[in-house]
């Protein structure tokens, strides 16, 4: 009897057929590496453009050093024999579907970061009427199963079951599956909940639209009776705790080499609140919001906001614990010394990482029945406080930098009016013919989706108005609608601002979508 793991949609030549693996794991793995779309996050912000410095993540370094942290866990879960049978009684761990899922996790980040995420999602929901608007885990499934065109069918990837149940961080789409929907929940898992500027949007966080919904039903079916319909799988978890690892580490040392956080208002914030800690307690969440712009008030805020959302691992002890050790290893020993290119410096830079890295990877566990809010594999308590202090010091001094809104600004127009342009091309009826082959071919494929969709399950068009698409203009209008997120989130950032740059007659040279996906 074959593995449901390692089922794949297509049933077109099998893989050992032009695969050079014969592990149907490691085929995915070679799959997603050789995708033009993995290739593409080379030119893919991950927090700020790195501006050719060579000192900063993109999207493809960083998606390399979450399949490090991801597969060197999975080792070391499989290594570990108390964990055996609870592993196989929730589905497995194979290092070579972790390590495939954390390659593909990003493939479907869209210019600019976040920021370019933000501004698709709200132009796909409010100009388009698409009822999933846009979300970067949702866009990397769709690759993998059906815009990429590296698999034997010509249509996604063709990756097993095992894959693409690993790359589902939130197993759910954004309104309608599964029954009930987990945002619904007393307590809703990390992810599903609506989020507070936009309700009625559904969740903040999913990893599939409906076009894509057979997918995530057949992925998820190979582990049907061994976890909660809205519960990762165990290969989800270890690549979802490397991305937040990853992300808390290596976010941390990039900013460092470029100067950006720097040693004097980190040790404030983290002195000042160790001093103050006891009085900041007795006061009133009006007071210390009051008091934001002093150092300590803003780590006093997270501490309790920890407690709201994550009660059930929040300690006050190991948080004032992880506040000691971060002002300790990185506060008064990386950030004392800036950055300035030595050999000291880099070598100062990697002991860091790897010493933190290997703290965190060795404290993860395996659990049978973890709380909503995290998977079955977690981080111990004092790394996870660890892993939430270094967020918030990236939060609170890079991401909320005046300076870096300033330039987001300028992003978010530039993605609002690419997607305006193109929606009007493809409007106009004496230049449509003329339109980018990839565009052209995008809007085939979404209109044949979402004719299906009106045909067979009307009901998950249905948005936040209550009211499903009529008559098939509104539904050729959904379809162009996606065809222009599809395109626009393939590119690269400097594609984003060529194309931009060609479209408003700005630039001298042609343009060309050769090198588009």
């Amino acid at each position: 009897m074959s593995d449901p793991r390692e089922e794949r949609r297509s049933h077109a030549a099998p893989a050992a057929a032009f695969d050079l693996a014969a592990s149907p794991f490691r085929v995915d793995r070679d799959r997603v590496a050789g995708s033009p779309f993995f290739a593409r996050l080379g030119g893919v912000t991950q927090v700020v453009s790195a501006s050719g410095s060579g000192l900063l993540h993109n999207r493809l370094t960083h998606s390399v050093k979450v399949a490090q942290v991801a597969r060197a866990i999975a080792e070391r879960l499989r290594a570990a024999p108390e964990y055996a049978a609870l592993i196989d009684a929730l589905g497995g761990c194979d290092p070579d579907v972790v390590e495939a899922a954390a390659l593909a996790h990003d493939l479907g980040h869209p210019p600019f970061g976040h920021l370019g995420e933000q501004v698709l999602d709200r132009l796909a929901r409010h100009r388009f009427a698409l009822a999933d608007g846009f979300e970067g885990n949702a866009q990397t499934f769709r690759i993998v199963t059906t815009t990429d065109v590296g698999g034997p069918s010509a249509v996604g990837l063709d990756l097993t079951a095992a894959v693409r149940a690993a790359m589902l961080k939130y197993p759910w789409t954004r309104l309608h599956h599964p029954e009930p929907h987990p945002r619904f929940m007393d307590e809703p898992p990390r992810g599903a909940s609506e989020p507070s500027d936009a309700p009625g949007t559904g969740s903040a966080k999913f990893s599939a639209y409906v076009t894509e919904l057979d997918d995530l039903e057949q992925a998820r079916s190979a582990f049907d009776g061994r976890l909660a319909d809205w519960q990762q799988t165990i290969e989800a978890s270890v690549m979802d705790t490397a991305d937040d690892i990853a992300y808390a580490i290596h976010d941390i040392t990039d900013f460092h080499r470029i100067g950006v956080l720097q040693h004097a208002p980190v040790a404030a914030e983290l002195g000042q609140w160790q001093a103050d800690a006891a009085t900041l307690a007795w006061l009133s969440d009006e007071e210390v919001r009051r008091q934001a712009r002093m150092p300590g008030r803003s780590l006093e805020l997270v501490r309790r906001r920890m407690h709201e959302k994550d009660s059930w691992i929040v300690s006050d002890e190991a948080f004032h614990a992880a506040v000691a050790r971060v002002r300790s290893e990185l506060v008064d020993e990386l950030l004392s010394t800036p950055f300035d290119g030595s050999v000291e410096a880099e070598q100062a830079v990697t002991q860091f990482s790897l010493r933190w890295t290997s703290r965190l990877v060795d404290e993860m566990s395996v659990v049978a029945d973890p709380p909503t809010r995290s998977g079955h594999v977690m981080l111990g308590g004092e790394q996870w406080h660890e892993v939430q202090v270094l967020k918030f010091l990236h939060r609170r001094f890079v991401l909320l930098r005046p300076d870096l809104a300033l330039h987001q600004r300028g992003q978010a127009r530039l993605i609002t009016k690419l997607v305006e342009a193109l929606d009007q091309w493809l409007g106009d009826r004496f230049e449509a013919g003329r339109l980018p082959r990839r565009l052209h071919d995008l809007v085939e494929l979404a209109t044949s989706e979402y004719e299906a969709l009106a045909r067979s399950e009307p009901a998950v068009l249905v948005g936040a108005t209550g009211e499903a698409p009529q008559g098939p203009d509104a539904v050729h209008g959904l379809a162009r609608g996606r065809a222009v997120v599809d395109f626009v989130s393939s590119l690269t950032d400097k594609q984003a601002v060529s194309l931009m740059d060609a479209l408003s007659g700005r630039s001298a040279q042609p343009w060309s979508d050769a090198f588009v996906l």
